[in-house]
């Protein structure tokens, strides 16, 4: 018998597309360094036509893996803060790279000291799905402008969009500075296991632990944009009608499926109907039908349908009042018409877990104590939204509680400013970039001492004696 020539070889591990292009990225920084102010705005400008040259495209994909997602709400919620960033981040990025100067102790003198801002080297972005373009586009230009090399894994939920994506940033950057890396879960679990410089995570909060736990593996640094239960709090001194058409723009933007939407509504207790009832009628303005209306987003996925669906109908069920305009043929395109819960119970699903969909709770409150007690009872939000026109109340309540970030008077618009840091904090995330500070996230902060030639530090050392004596007298006194 004729042994198989295969039988005694070993077995070997081919590398995964990921390790590939990992392994690739990290060569490429050890051989070529950190780019130059000029590479790096030329990536953001190479990014920026990108935008521009294929917007139509862009919109197509992500309202093709919505089942409809509204023209306006991608190009409003993703390409313009895009844009803003890109030309932000450009204006300012020569002077975020410029060394630092600190100063140096007395006893340590003649020398400078200096900061220096380094590329971290690569970064992995975990993206998501709601809203594929900004969550994946957006922390990609902030680890560019920092001069990192970068790969992306968005969600397989949004397949045409990534498929696009992959294309057009393929055709803009070689794999070892810019790739995209495709498929479903297990394939972002062996993502978050690679030894990055830097992960980059928005999600849930149930998977960001995981995430946070396969870094851990490797002791990558990681950023995590998670979401929770982000309140917006009505002060009674604020319109109520003009407040509840605020709200209801932020809330049913996108169907809801925005991680910073407002989650529940905390209202005083004699006002709770009335709100409900502005919230309606504010929702049948923005959108007076819900079936065939092209401004009206569908629910991302079945399973997502139905778990929507199945909160409300517990709700129902626990003793709350479904208030909801019947819209007949939503269901067909995956659509949930605008809703508002009164009355739920605390251990309703639709109060413990982030909703993520068109369904808004409310809950009464006695008095503003009270509304403040129920915030602080919740893990820390994403985002907090105030309602009040009495400045002494609105920092009462930013100083009482806490939250990633904030609009006072509006929802969902601190997101959108370049100039202000994005993230969370508590369950609600760690890091945060967008601008000056994703631009120092996703870079080293190099400590630099240069001692001068006539600096005598080196004799200050054993044997010691006289002039060891005289320095400690110095510094610490007699």
């Amino acid at each position: 018998m004729v042994a198989s020539s295969t039988s005694t070889a070993p077995l070997v591990a081919v590398p995964s597309e990921a390790e590939r292009i990992f392994a690739l990225q990290r060569a490429a920084v050890a051989e070529q360094g950190a780019p130059s102010h000029a590479e790096r705005v030329a990536a953001l400008d190479g990014l920026l036509a990108l935008l521009r040259n294929h917007r139509r495209a862009l919109v197509e994909a992500v309202s093709a893996d919505f089942g409809n997602r509204a023209v306006a709400e991608t190009e409003l919620g993703e390409l313009m803060p895009l844009v803003a960033g890109i030309k932000h981040v450009r204006r300012h990025l020569g002077r975020w790279m410029k060394p630092q100067r600190r100063s140096v102790g007395l006893a340590f003198r003649p020398a400078s000291a200096r900061v220096a801002y380094q590329p971290l080297g690569v970064v992995g972005i975990l993206a998501p799905w709601n809203y594929p373009l900004y969550l994946t586009l957006g922390p990609l230009i902030d680890a560019l402008a920092a001069g990192n090399r970068v790969m992306l894994k968005p969600s397989e939920l949004t397949p045409r969009t990534t498929a696009l994506l992959q294309t057009l940033l393929g055709e803009l950057f070689e794999q070892d500075r810019v790739a995209v890396v495709t498929g479903g879960p297990d394939v972002a679990a062996h993502f978050s296991r690679l030894a990055f410089d830097h992960l980059l995570f928005t999600g849930s909060t149930r998977t960001g632990r995981q995430v946070m736990a396969a870094a851990a593996e490797h002791l990558t640094p990681v950023t995590l944009e998670l979401g929770g239960k982000s309140p917006v709090l009505l002060c009674r001194d604020y319109p109520l009608k003009k407040a509840a058409r605020t709200i209801a723009i932020g809330k049913y933007f996108n169907a809801g499926q925005t991680c910073v939407a407002p989650d529940y509504a905390l209202v005083p207790a004699d006002l709770a109907d009335a709100f409900a009832e502005a919230v309606l009628q504010a929702a049948a303005e923005l959108y007076p039908t819900v079936a065939g209306n092209a401004d009206y987003t569908s629910i991302i996925a079945d399973r997502h349908y139905q778990r929507l669906i199945g909160m409300i109908e517990e709700a129902r069920e626990g003793g709350a009042r479904v208030l909801q305009r019947g819209d007949d043929g939503a269901a067909a395109e995956r659509k949930i018409a605008p809703t508002v819960l009164l009355g739920a119970r605390d251990d309703a699903q639709a109060l413990k877990e982030e909703i993520f969909g068109p369904i808004l709770p409310i809950v009464a409150y006695d008095d503003l104590d009270h509304a403040i007690r129920l915030i602080n009872a919740r893990p820390k939000p994403l985002a907090l939204y105030c309602f009040s026109t009495d400045h002494a109340k609105i920092e009462g309540v930013l100083q009482r509680t806490s939250s990633g970030g904030a609009t006072i008077n509006g929802t969902l618009l601190h997101v959108a400013q370049e100039d202000l840091p994005f993230g969370g904090v508590g369950e609600s995330g760690m890091g945060a970039y967008h601008g000056r500070e994703g631009f120092q996230r996703l870079s080293h902060a190099r400590a630099v001492l240069e001692l001068s030639r006539f600096n005598m530090s080196n004799r200050v050392a054993a044997p010691y004696g006289k002039l060891t004596r005289m320095v400690t007298r110095l510094l610490l006194g007699k």
